[in-house]
């Protein structure tokens, strides 16, 4: 220590190199008795200080009593001094401790009834740390509360304590007290309550910055004021720029002036900030931030400050204008957008007041942009630009607060937008200029005045131009001069279409009406040449119409005028070659389905009606990703039937595209369409028309292919017009017609329709106006052959089948008499090489149709039948058509369900007395072979012996036939007897006076058919019909004699015997006289002489006698085949539920057999005979008890004649063995051609 008391600094240093621990606590010791002297609060103590406050933050502090030491020594620090160090930053690293040390003291001051600050500090003003200062620096270091654990609560703690701070006034002091003992705990706890994860930083400035406003409107000093905001501004001009407490510092500023009144001093202070340094751009948004704090209370003077300072930029008297050109642009570019900013931070913390001045800041904006934007260069436009885009986003963000207003110069600012917009290049995109004034643009949304349906358009059009046609990424790249440079084009080119559709988004939402005509806009580039244009295009389309899908303000009224245009041009390109165009137009599309359907929905809301669910489908934009055909699906609902039909047809102009995937697009979407909606489409025949002359231009496989789907739906659709344009081309038709009606027969909607429309046609025609009235028979046979070609038209047959069958036999029946020359050709079809065309007249190709019908909707029987009993040739046949029809009939009785009868039953009554002939004759025809089946002639409500009663007596020799042949097939049921007994005068009448065979062989067949099945029933009711029914049969015999009968004749009376010698077993004389007489005059017929003596002489009470006589000569004089045939039939009788028949076939067919040498006959038949016989298991013991009796004497009688085989019969078969080898003797055949007798005779 010098001679001064002072100790040398360099002997501090040497203190200050000591280490040891015994050194270190004697060194403290030292230290303290200075310390007791004052010597800390000397400037020379200052290093002393730095050594304790180093020794405290070391290692050294938790030595046994070194901390406590150090404490004890800072604590001898006077107050003024020790808050000097608190606040100074270069001791940040020292806060805690120091502040925990300064309220140690100030809080012993006060406990001694001392004021712990400000009377050392008016003393010594000069020497010492401000009181603003000192609140300042404690707000900062309360900024971050939990730096090093107590950062904030020291800072508070320390604030507290040095309570009254600002004045020594009492009331001041009062009213200061009062909030920070109010304010400082609730802080404090709020630290306490909070972690440094969980304290929200911004609410927890707020509330210092909120403590620091309170207490300076408590102190009502402006002059304290004035110079804490001038201690904020120092300490702002020295924190460094990435300091968060700068900011804080900012808002500081604003909240400190905010609480003064005195104008003057605001204004002063506004000017002062506005002068300072904005070079970064957290000085720029500081100033912003503090002037929108001050705007909340003092709005008219920070305006007008800003006004002051915004004229400086166009003032030629500022210092700005007054600097070089390189200083100039950059200072004024900068202050620019410090005002601009903070217009912005004004606006957005205003609440609404700020808005009848906005159109004066606009104004100011223009006189910017004309006195000095434009003539700068592209760099001053651009640094402006982006200032601007920042007032304006902050304006399109309050728009709901101004909406009210009017903004006149909104109107200039775009204008000049725009023009900036059109000078850009269109070969390149150096510049982001376009974008930040698309941006602009878009921020005005919603301001008054809005924009023009003129302005709107000029707007887009010069955007889509600036834009769309801009050169491809692949191209900007390309001509970048470096990586870096391609991508940043890449990137602006991203951000300039972004901007192009948040411009679109604002001129939608101003006017949703208007989606339509800004798409309107996008056609040319839709229907751009360029890949990348057409893609950037139906990305803007894309996005608008998902803008307009989601946004709130939707409304019923929008509408799509041109929506049938818009469809099918986004149909088209989801069919692009490029990926890209189909994934962006199935965006749209999906979106402008969306637009639509919630329309929908708001219109059945509106009208009060519940949610459509009948047609429930879940679309999406994947699903119409190169599926035009859904999309015409999905849409067709929303079309009028104008728009509709201009689809159509616009599709049809499509289908010759040269691009294959265009036309085949074209194709699905016309197919949709017409399945949809094809009954709501208008002008058909022109639709028909072209697609006819566009099928024969070759189009496409896959096009063709659909192209005929279309059409097959627009005749399932519109059955009544395309039929009839079809039918009316000449016949032979080409190979495009043929095509199209076999299309008809591949859905079964369409096939339905379109049948029921030709049997209509086939069912109404005459020979007299089919070619006055209906198109062409022949045409509809025709077109038929070629529907029903097909496997996929069966089922539609089958739901049609009677009807359908009728009215083709009706046709066939009408064109067998017309006698049409067979070299007239309606139908050729060339079948491809190496197979002949097919070629047919009008009968081939009527009977072709009846197959096809039969075949699908029946069974093969049928066919079969048919094909055995030459029903085909007799249907093309003039004169025996008819019977073809009866045989074809029966062919369906034998093999269809009687179900199926039954429905054919009902349609046919409706026509039996039908005034076209042709169709009457079909109609009786049928309806007398459906007689055939036992079910059908219990039908409830059907005259059926009426009808054939009436038939018989008409003159018309076909329908005498028919009436006969319906009467034969219903006397072939048991149990009709009675009801059939008034015809047998009518019958025996019939028979004296027409012998025409055909009428002949139906009433032979009728009576053979009465007198075999009245045998059942009532003896007292079938004996007179039985007896009767033989009498007229011998009449009828006897005047057949007379004549030499035909082959079909004869045939009927082999049929007949067999019932007569069974009913000639019946115990009943008059009927065994009855049959006796009948029997003579059939051997008179038959020219048997022999037989007629037998039945004439022979004893008549002894029947069984006559029998086996008869059978001895039937065996011993005819031939092996006409046994065989009696003896079928008798097997029918086996099967018969009267024990009376059984017992009479078995006694004939036991008089046969014994009499027949069993051993020639082959074994098949004799094997056939067994089994018919073994079938039997009859429930009455004697007949059961002959079956047995009957199959061992078969067995006898092969057993026998084989054993008694003479030795000559053996020598002459070796003989004829040895002279050829194929001379063994052949058995003979017993049953031919039986089969097929039965088949054709079982009725």
């Amino acid at each position: 220590m010098d001679d001064s008391g002072v100790i040398p600094k360099h002997k501090v240093r040497k203190l200050q190199k000591v280490n040891g621990e015994l050194v270190l606590k004697a060194l403290l010791t030292f230290i303290t008795k200075l310390s007791k002297h004052k010597y800390l609060d000397l400037p020379e103590g200052n290093s002393v200080i730095d050594y304790v406050i180093m020794i405290s933050n070391s290692d050294f502090s938790n030595e046994e009593g070194i901390g406590i030491m150090c404490s004890r020594i800072l604590q001898m620090i006077s107050l003024p001094k020790l808050l000097i160090l608190v606040c100074d930053p270069s001791y940040t690293f020292a806060f805690v401790l120091l502040s925990g040390i300064a309220t140690k003291v100030a809080l012993k001051i006060h406990s001694q009834g001392r004021t712990p600050y400000l009377v050392c500090f008016h003393v010594r003003s000069t020497e010492l740390i401000s009181a603003e200062k000192v609140l300042t620096s404690l707000m900062v270091f309360s900024r971050k509360p939990y730096r090093e654990k107590k950062f904030g609560a020291n800072a508070l703690g320390l604030l507290d304590a040095l309570h009254p701070l600002t004045s020594r006034h009492l009331n001041i002091y009062n009213k200061v007290g009062q909030l920070w003992r109010m304010a400082i705990p609730q802080m404090l706890k709020t630290l306490d309550d909070h972690t440094e994860q969980s304290l929200n930083q911004e609410e927890w400035e707020g509330k210092l910055l909120w403590f620091l406003h309170e207490t300076l409107v408590a102190t009502k000093n402006d002059h304290w004021v004035e110079r804490l905001i001038r201690v904020v501004l120092e300490r702002i001009n020295y924190s460094s720029n990435n300091d968060d407490d700068k900011a804080f510092l900012y808002k500081a500023f604003g909240f400190s002036l905010r609480a003064s009144s005195h104008e003057n001093l605001l204004r002063t202070m506004v000017s002062y900030l506005l002068r300072t340094s904005h070079e970064e751009l957290q000085q720029r948004e500081g100033i912003a931030v503090a002037l929108s704090i001050l705007s909340t209370r003092h709005l008219e003077i920070v305006l007008e400050e800003l006004e002051v300072c915004g004229a400086r930029l166009t003032d030629s008297d500022s210092f700005i204008l007054k600097l070089s050109e390189e200083h100039q642009q950059r200072e004024w570019v900068l202050l620019c957008y410090t005002v601009y900013l903070s217009y912005s931070k004004i606006i957005l913390e205003s609440d609404g007041a700020v808005f009848v001045h906005v159109d004066a800041i606009l104004a100011l904006v223009m006189q910017h942009y004309h006195d000095c934007v434009v003539k700068k260069d592209e760099n001053v436009k651009l640094d402006y630009l982006n200032a601007l885009s920042i007032l304006t986003d902050i304006l399109s963000s309050q728009q709901h607060l101004a909406f009210q207003l009017e903004f006149p110069h909104k109107l200039t600012i775009v204008t000049c937008m725009v023009e900036l917009i059109r000078e850009e290049p269109m070969t390149s995109i150096s510049s982001p200029i376009r974008q930040k004034a698309m941006t602009i643009i878009s921020n005005f949304r919603m301001l008054r005045p809005l924009l023009g349906i003129e302005e709107r358009v000029e707007i887009l059009q010069t955007c889509f131009g600036s834009v769309l046609c801009l050169p491809a990424t692949e191209v900007l790249q390309k001509e970048a001069s470096s990586p870096e440079e391609a991508q940043a084009n890449v990137v602006l080119l991203e951000e300039t279409l972004q901007s192009l559709l948040s411009l679109m988004e604002a001129l939608v939402l101003e006017t949703p009406t208007w989606i339509q005509n800004c798409l309107e806009l996008l056609d040319r580039w839709l229907n751009s040449q360029r890949v990348h244009e057409q893609e950037r295009a139906m990305w803007c389309a894309a996005r608008i119409l998902e803008f307009t899908t989601k946004m709130d303000n939707f409304k019923m009224e929008i509408e799509f005028t041109g929506l049938e245009n818009l469809v099918m041009l986004l149909a088209k390109r989801c069919q692009d070659p490029a990926a890209s165009i189909r994934f962006l137009s199935s965006e749209a599309v999906y979106q402008l389905h969306c637009i639509l359907l919630r329309k929908k929905k708001m219109q059945r809301e509106t009208a009060g009606l519940q949610e459509d669910d009948g047609k429930i489908e879940v679309y999406s934009a994947k699903i119409f990703n190169q599926n035009t055909f859904e999309i015409a699906k999905a849409f067709a609902e929303f079309f009028t039937q104008t728009q509709l039909t201009n689809l159509v047809l616009m599709a049809e102009e499509d289908l010759s595209d040269s691009r294959a995937q265009a036309s085949l697009a074209s194709a699905q979407f016309m197919s949709a369409l017409i399945e949809e909606r094809g009954t709501d489409i208008i002008e058909v025949e022109e639709m028909v028309e072209n697609i006819l002359y566009l099928l024969r231009l070759q189009l496409e496989h896959d096009t063709e292919k659909e192209t005929l789907r279309a059409m097959c739906s627009l005749a399932g659709s519109n059955t009544h017009t395309v039929v009839p344009v079809l039918l009316n081309k000449p016949l032979p038709w080409d190979r495009t017609l043929l095509t199209l009606w076999n299309v008809f027969g591949t859905q079964k909607k369409t096939t339905v329709n379109v049948l029921q429309l030709l049997i209509g046609i086939l069912e109404n025609h005459s020979i007299q106006e089919t070619m006055k009235r209906n198109p062409q028979p022949d045409a509809v046979a025709c077109a038929l052959y070629e529907m029903l070609s097909g496997s996929l038209c069966h089922k539609a047959i089958q739901e049609l089948y009677p009807q359908l069958l009728l009215a083709v036999l009706h046709h066939l029946h009408w064109v067998v008499k017309q006698k049409v020359p067979e070299e007239i050709v309606v139908y050729s079809k060339d079948e491809g090489s190496g197979s002949r065309s097919k070629t047919f007249d009008s009968k081939r190709c009527a009977l072709e149709v009846v197959k096809i019908v039969v075949l699908a909707a029946a069974n093969e029987g049928v066919m079969v039948h048919a094909d055995q009993h030459k029903c085909w040739d007799l249907l093309i046949c003039p004169r025996f058509c008819y019977l073809g029809i009866m045989e074809l009939t029966s062919g369906i009785v034998k093999n269809c369900e009687p179900a199926m009868l039954h429905k054919i039953l009902n349609l046919v009554t409706n026509l039996i007395n039908s005034s076209d002939s042709d169709q009457k004759v079909v109609a009786r025809a049928v309806y007398a072979q459906l007689l055939g089946n036992q079910s059908v002639t219990k039908t409830s409500g059907q005259d059926f012996v009426g009808n054939l009663s009436e038939w018989i007596k008409e003159r018309d020799l076909i329908m005498k036939e028919i009436g006969l042949c319906g009467i034969s097939n219903l006397t072939a049921h048991p149990g009709n007897s009675e009801s059939l007994k008034s015809l047998v005068p009518l019958l025996r009448d019939l028979l004296k006076n027409e012998m025409r065979v055909t009428v002949t062989v139906q009433a032979v067949k009728t009576l053979q058919n009465l007198i075999r099945h009245s045998h059942g029933e009532n003896s007292k009711k079938s004996d007179p019909v039985r007896i009767t029914a033989v009498s007229a049969l011998r009449r009828m015999l006897s005047r057949v004699c007379k004549f030499s009968p035909e082959r079909v004749l004869r045939k009927e009376m082999h049929c007949i015997l067999v019932p007569l010698l069974l009913c000639f077993q019946d115990n009943n004389t008059e009927i065994v006289k009855a049959c006796g007489e009948a029997l003579t005059e059939w051997s008179k017929v038959t020219g048997w002489s022999i037989l007629i003596r037998l039945f004439r002489d022979t004893n008549l009470k002894d029947p069984m006698l006559v029998l086996e006589e008869l059978c001895k000569y039937l065996v011993g004089t005819c031939k092996t085949q006409f046994l065989g045939e009696l003896l079928f039939q008798s097997f029918g009788f086996l099967t018969s539920t009267e024990p009376y028949l059984r017992e009479a076939a078995l006694n004939f067919i036991g008089l046969i057999v014994e009499r027949i040498n069993l051993s020639d006959i082959r074994e098949d038949d004799v094997q056939l005979l067994k089994d018919a016989l073994q079938k039997l298991n009859d429930p009455v013991e004697s007949n059961q008890m002959m079956v047995n009796t009957l199959l061992e004497n078969i067995e006898k009688n092969i057993n026998s004649q084989q054993g008694s085989a003479s030795v000559m019969s053996l020598m002459k078969t070796n003989f004829f063995n040895i002279l050829c080898t194929d001379a063994s003797p052949r058995k003979k055949r017993l049953f031919k051609t039986l089969q097929w007798e039965k088949n054709n005779d079982a009725n």
